[in-house]
């Protein structure tokens, strides 16, 4: 029973017992045999308590009463020593599956209270079988008394059958043989009677699952009494819709119970009128889950760079060098970089790219300490994508390939990303599918200059103004005039005269 304050078990909290079983004299004799000596007789005594707050003939529920008749009957001090010996024993029934205990809370009365569901115990078999339970009682009594437990409920098989080859024929009659039902009338009237005479569970009496919707029980008994928001959370009660909503905000965003009542919690969440703001929710939730995602991606890439940093200490020499290389066909080799011409041939690059881890192909692409940011950008790609290392490669050298190429793309966190997530999608999980990915995204490229080229010139001449294409504006097509074809060559005596002229014009013959 995991209570965290005694206070809320106490003498005055309210209870009832629930069980569909009835013990048989087996279940008495295992009761006393097996499970006394693993939990002890005083947690036995607290579960035949219980068993008999409802008639030995009968199933279901037992009335409500309070848990002061439990402390009195055990002979346990109503005090914080036995609430705690209370709950020690409901801790031992509930370890070897006997009891299962539930906390209900009570809208109308604001308060909470237990219910003890009672399990039968395992038949000897079934028993026997369960490894921990077996090793359990062999620490309690010692192994040859646990064989001799186990000889005291079975019998042995008679002589004559014993250590026979026999043909056994099964001669059981199965029930459709025998009987013929009316399946073509069905009687609503006897499945509704006997739905409503069964002592059915109610689905708030037990702690709702991650796949189950939370209700109005839930956020009420973990929202705090002080808030000034309680008042528009008890609201809820009868507000279905919004609930709903609240539900698939819940699942949406993966937020847990003590999330979403923190949420409420907060400011802005509800109108004056009381109705839940689903807009402001919805955004607080997308950003409390972003912002666990990324707590839980950083916390579990330190975890693995600490688990890969221990076991490349515990690595030998001997197991780096018996690791098994791979081949690259050479259809798909790429090409050596400036960076490593001179140093090695293509073969030993492709070699490289397709063996090395991506930290050491980091390393030789930059000759001093690697950039923190780059670091952190494949770490991210490895860890938290789980690109293999040799997808990791090609990217590297593609992204390095533009760096050369001058392209004016600056490698950011943002760009690396993407590339990695369109890999992700596409599932590239090998070296081949990566080199391929690249050189499509090479040829889609050029493609895309090339449009862009063919759209910047009109008839040959480069035109002016591409800012203007690019925001809808264009300007209009001016005609320009023509090279005039030139005729024969002007004499020295036409051009002298033209210069009489012009000088005539201009003032000059009666100056001089």
């Amino acid at each position: 029973m995991k209570i965290s304050n005694l206070l809320q078990f106490t003498e005055h909290h309210r209870y009832c017992t629930f069980r569909e079983f009835s013990l048989s004299g087996l279940d008495m004799k295992m009761l006393s045999y097996i499970y006394q000596p693993m939990v002890g007789g005083l947690a036995i005594s607290f579960y035949h308590l219980l068993y008999q707050h409802i008639s030995s003939d009968r199933v279901g529920y037992s009335r409500i009463e309070q848990q002061r008749r439990l402390f009195l009957t055990l002979g346990v001090d109503p005090s914080e020593k036995g609430r705690k010996q209370l709950v020690e024993l409901s801790s031992k029934l509930e370890a070897v599956g006997l009891l299962q205990v539930s906390r209900i809370y009570v809208p109308e009365l604001d308060d909470s209270m237990y219910e003890y569901e009672l399990h039968a115990p395992l038949t000897p078999n079934e028993f026997f079988k369960t490894q921990h339970l077996t090793l359990l009682l062999r620490d309690k009594v010692g192994k040859f008394t646990v064989l001799s437990l186990r000889e005291e409920f079975c019998t042995e098989e008679p002589p004559e059958l014993a250590q026979r080859t026999f043909h056994k024929e099964d001669l059981s009659i199965p029930f459709y043989e025998l009987f013929q039902l009316n399946t073509h009338v069905i009687d609503y009237e006897l499945e509704q009677a006997l739905s409503e005479v069964a002592p059915s569970r109610q689905p708030g009496y037990k702690a709702p699952s991650e796949e189950e919707s939370l209700n109005y029980a839930d956020i009420i008994s973990r929202f705090p009494r002080i808030s000034k928001n309680r008042v528009f959370v008890e609201r809820l009660r009868y507000e279905h819709e919004q609930m709903g909503m609240i539900n698939y905000i819940v699942r949406k965003y993966q937020l847990s119970l003590q999330d979403i009542c923190s949420l409420l919690d907060e400011d802005g969440m509800f109108s004056d009128e009381g109705d839940v703001q689903l807009d402001e929710l919805q955004h607080r939730a997308n950003l409390h889950f972003r912002q666990g995602k990324k707590r839980s991606e950083d916390s579990d890439r330190y975890a693995k760079k600490v688990i890969a940093m221990r076991k490349s200490v515990q690595v030998s020499e001997e197991e780096e060098q018996a690791k098994e290389e791979h081949a690259v066909e050479m259809e798909f080799y790429l090409e050596v970089p400036q960076q490593f011409q001179g140093k090695c041939d293509i073969h030993q690059y492709n070699m490289m790219l397709r063996n090395e881890p991506y930290t050491m192909m980091l390393k030789k692409f930059f000759p001093g300490t690697v950039p923190d940011n780059m670091m952190d950008m494949f770490e991210k790609i490895d860890l938290n994508y789980k690109l293999p290392e040799e997808v990791i490669n090609v990217l590297i050298h593609y992204l390095m390939s533009l760096l050369v190429a001058g392209t004016d793309q600056r490698l950011n966190r943002n760009f690396v990303d993407s590339i990695a997530s369109t890999m992700l999608m596409k599932q590239i999980d090998s070296y081949e599918k990566a080199v391929q990915h690249i050189r499509d995204q090479s040829q889609f490229k050029e493609k895309l200059e090339q449009n862009r080229a063919s759209k910047g010139t009109a008839g040959g001449r480069p035109r002016a103004g591409g800012g203007y294409a690019k925001a809808g504006k264009q300007k209009p097509s001016i005609p320009i005039i023509q090279d005039v074809p030139q005729g024969s060559r002007v004499t020295l005596e036409e051009l002298e005269e033209m210069r009489k002229t012009a000088r005539k014009l201009d003032g000059k013959e009666e100056t001089s």
